[in-house]
């Protein structure tokens, strides 16, 4: 039970040549299904909170990585482009070239697989931190969820054809997802429908025709959760 069905549709990225720095452009809301709110954003949201970020900055680091690759560490840029990882670091800059702050090079420097959610993350720190330059006291300054997502994107994404609005969602649908608290019967966002569902609502994702059910805050594949649906939502 609790077994979180695997995402099984990829982000597609709208500009293939919109690559700067490290950054793609936008993925499309089609590669983002209920089974994309997954652990994975669970665990960088928690990540960024314990290294003294507030919530909703957290939240804008996490919407913007939503965007660049619903937090897959294993994304590889759709039609073979540059972009790498959960933040798209791009092949010969900052996935593997650039001098002291390249994604490859720190991931073997600490022992750790390059594919991993845990070198990820902590790159994506180390370069705020410690290379600097991305904008970090800037998303410190941030007073509110879209501000610090704007300012995410703008210093460490660096977007060449951002879609800001699709990125401020998201991070307004992990703050709105955090602030349920974890407890028991918490809800979960549903992309399909476009708004919270209580826990045990049943869903069928609009992205991949399958069913999903929300479990306590996380969406299960709805034939592992022996317990009934508090709502069907057919497509």
């Amino acid at each position: 039970m609790n077994i979180t069905h695997r995402l099984l549709t990829m982000c597609l990225f709208a500009s293939m040549s919109a690559v700067v720095a490290g950054c793609t452009a936008d993925a499309s809301d089609e590669g983002v299904s209920e089974a994309a709110l997954s652990s994975s954003k669970k665990t960088a949201y928690n990540f960024f909170v314990s290294k003294g970020l507030k919530s909703y900055q957290a939240a804008a680091i996490v919407g913007n990585l939503m965007a660049e690759s619903s937090v897959d560490p294993t994304a590889i840029q759709y039609g073979g482009g540059p972009g790498r990882g959960i933040a798209q670091w791009s092949v010969g800059g900052r996935w593997d070239h650039d001098s002291g702050d390249n994604l490859v090079w720190f991931a073997n420097k600490h022992g750790l697989s390059k594919w991993s959610l845990t070198a990820q993350l902590e790159f994506i720190w180390y370069e705020l931190d410690t290379v600097g330059g991305y904008g970090l006291s800037a998303l410190r300054n941030a007073s509110n969820v879209t501000e610090a997502t704007i300012v995410f994107q703008n210093d460490f994404e660096i977007c060449g054809a951002c879609n800001q609005s699709k990125r401020i969602s998201y991070a307004q649908q992990v703050l709105a997802e955090v602030s349920q608290g974890g407890g028991g019967g918490a809800s979960c966002y549903s992309h399909t429908l476009g708004k919270q569902m209580p826990d045990n609502a049943c869903v069928q994702s609009k992205f991949d025709d399958l069913w999903y059910q929300c479990d306590n805050g996380s969406w299960v594949d709805r034939w592992s959760d022996p317990a009934p649906c508090n709502g069907v939502h057919p497509l």
